[in-house]
């Protein structure tokens, strides 16, 4: 347990750690992306202005409209690569300005302007151009502007600040391996001094319990029907119950509670507990019905998987009402096995299914003597399962609970 609990931390650490650095580099990614828009666009509309107020031939007129703009420097107009291609209404070339550029061709320009058209789009990124559709009265005005700088320098940032990311991940994530233990530490003293506890509780309570059990027992004899002797055993042999289970529970809560493991015939196992609780549960007026697969396998510890077994049908049987429907199936399911205990609930009980694995959670709330238990049967089942590598879960289908078990 204390192991998932470190793994737990480590994982919790690494999403935090990696949404955070996410968000910033989306962030600033989105940021760039659209500040080199911005000025790309600005620029545009700048040739655009220029497009429309210079003759043809007088391409240098272009300057005056950039110095309005003091966000672009003098130099700006100069270092810009740009051509314009002019259509008429009918969709006919009329004109196409290519002194700012020599890696285009004319032909390559009228093919690059009409593949924006087609698009009906009205700005956006073509080929390592940014381009823009200007309706005008007469005309359609389509201008590129190289960008490939610019969205070479987007690519590079993206790229150098993944690799930083994923050096500094790589780097948290080692640190946070190596402190975890430090981190886990107070609550895995906690631990070790709840399972010291409940030992040396567990050893110091076998002694009286054991006086008065036999006591009792020699006062049962002299006393066959007093109803204090009665209760003594009864409650003595309910307290013995609950410090055994606590103490396997607490060896279950260890990194390693099946030390020891070999393959066994599960099949035979839930034969031999089912046959004895059929007939228990017929004598308690349930009904009982089983359907186990022949040769379902598996690896662990088959007193421990008995015992779960046995928990989950006893606390069927403790919780159905008389006439009520206890079942039990078992099948593989790949390389899985595959259980379900189901039984039908008492009206009047309260069940939590999210809860009933907790320890002392009871489903009848006033915890009275209708129903007797110690209130860690299940949290027993759920440790030795997931002990085993395997999974358990709770639901409630209609009037009936079914406790699901994967190994």
């Amino acid at each position: 347990m204390l192991k998932k609990l470190r793994w737990r931390f480590i994982v919790a650490a690494m999403i935090a750690f990696s949404t955070v650095v996410t968000l910033l580099l989306l962030i600033v990614h989105i940021w760039n992306y659209q500040s080199v828009t911005r000025h790309q666009d600005d620029a545009l509309n700048m040739l655009l202005q220029a497009e429309l107020h210079t003759q043809p031939g007088l391409s240098d007129d272009r300057t005056p409209y950039f110095k309005k703009w003091d966000q672009f420097s003098p130099e700006v107009p100069f270092s810009l690569r740009s051509f314009s291609v002019h259509f008429s209404k009918g969709g006919e070339v009329t004109r196409m300005n290519r002194d700012f550029i020599v890696s285009v061709s004319g032909t390559e320009a009228i093919e690059y302007a009409k593949s924006i058209l087609d698009s009906n789009k009205d700005k956006g990124y073509l080929n390592g151009y940014r381009f823009l559709i200007s309706e005008q009265d007469d005309e359609t005005i389509v201008i590129f502007l190289n960008c490939e700088r610019e969205l070479e320098s987007m690519r590079f940032l993206i790229c150098a600040s993944i690799i930083i990311a994923m050096t500094c991940l790589f780097v948290v994530f080692l640190l946070v391996v190596v402190l975890s233990k430090k981190a886990i530490l107070p609550y895995v003293k906690n631990i070790e001094a709840q399972k010291q506890f409940i030992t040396n509780a567990s050893h110091e309570l076998k002694t009286p319990l054991t006086a008065i059990s036999t006591s009792a027992d020699v006062l049962s004899i002299e006393y066959e029907e007093d109803e204090w002797v009665k209760n003594i055993q009864k409650q003595t042999a309910h307290l013995s119950k609950l410090i055994g289970n606590l103490v396997v529970l607490s060896r279950l809560d260890e990194d390693n509670p099946i030390p020891k493991r070999e393959d066994f015939s599960l099949s035979e196992i839930l034969w031999e507990i089912a046959e004895p609780f059929a007939s228990l549960a017929q004598a308690k007026g349930r009904h009982y019905e089983q359907d186990i697969s022949d040769g379902l396998m598996m690896c662990g510890d088959s007193e421990a998987i008995s015992q779960t077994v046995a928990i989950l049908l006893d606390n069927a049987l403790k919780y159905s009402p008389v006439g009520g429907v206890i079942s039990l199936q078992a099948w593989s399911h790949g390389r899985k096995v595959c259980l379900v205990i189901s039984n039908t609930v008492e009206e009047n009980m309260q069940i939590d299914p999210v809860r009933v694995f907790e320890r002392f959670y009871r489903g009848d709330v006033s915890h009275s003597d209708i129903v007797e238990g110690t209130g860690i049967g299940l949290s027993i089942a759920r440790a030795t399962v997931e002990a085993h590598g395997g999974n358990i879960k709770a639901k409630l289908i209609g009037d009936k609970i079914a406790f699901e078990i994967s190994l």
